[in-house]
């Protein structure tokens, strides 16, 4: 982007009116965050005389764009600088179009080689993901929750968490699954007029309380371990790279170290 603006363009917004206009979507938006993305070069806003940032309405929507592909598709900052610079900055509304004419999941799903593409991960560590029953394929084709997944897997493993370590997760999400299957169970054997419509309404309504159950036991065990955060919370924090000084994730270990 160009710092030469062009008059109603650029320059219209400070740094706490940009804040003011996403933190409602994106509460951990901070001073400190618009800057690091400044310093890495996904974002550019034009400079008054003083030093004083002024962003415009595309500074607006970029920023928008940026920490909604770190929100919802665990993308790091690498790749959406990657695609960002692809697709000729693309704002919030103006998405890049998948690679190779990848289909978003709306369609026929997406195939082997899209999956791989849009997550990206290798076909190896794809087979990998399957075998641990993390991902799976219907048919020919994989679903937009297997993009999901294939992404978040991408996510941790800069911190050292490798598919097996997602076994245990995995058996969690299946048990709470079989549990709202059977509280909706009789639901679902009704045969009057919008049953099932009222079961699908409380299956989701179930699964969404005990995700927040969840999210509530586990930073209670995180407390429990000393690891509490006033400031931080499930979902209002920022993934970043954990690197050992080898350049090399510091992966799991046990309390013994090894």
């Amino acid at each position: 982007m160009s710092n030469q603006a062009e008059p109603g363009a650029r320059g219209q917004f400070g740094i706490g009116e940009v804040l003011a206009q996403l933190r409602p979507e994106f509460p951990d938006i901070s001073t400190s965050k618009i800057r690091f993305l400044e310093a890495e070069g996904l974002i550019e806003p034009e400079r008054t005389r003083s030093g004083y940032r002024k962003f415009g309405v595309a500074d607006v929507q970029r920023l928008r764009h940026i920490l909604t592909l770190q929100r919802d598709s665990y993308l790091p900052l690498r790749v959406i600088k990657e695609r960002l610079s692809g697709s000729g900055g693309a704002g919030a509304g103006e998405a890049a179009a998948p690679a190779n004419g990848a289909s978003t999941g709306d369609g026929d799903g997406l195939s082997r080689r899209q999956l791989l593409d849009e997550a990206p991960i290798s076909d190896a560590e794809l087979t990998e993901l399957e075998d641990y029953g993390l991902i799976r394929r219907v048919g020919r084709t994989y679903g937009t929750e297997a993009l999901a997944v294939a992404r978040a897997v991408v996510a941790l493993r800069q911190y050292g968490v490798q598919a097996r370590h997602l076994r245990a997760v995995k058996a969690a999400a299946d048990r709470e699954a079989t549990l709202v299957e059977q509280v909706v169970a009789p639901q679902l054997r009704q045969r009057g007029p919008g049953a099932r419509d009222a079961a699908l309404r409380t299956a989701w309504q179930i699964a969404d309380l005990t995700l927040r159950l969840h999210a509530t036991l586990v930073e209670s065990a995180l407390a429990d371990a000393g690891l509490a955060s006033a400031s931080l919370r499930l979902g209002s924090y920022e993934p970043m790279p954990l690197i050992a000084e080898s350049g090399e994730p510091q992966g799991l270990r046990t309390a013994s170290g090894r």
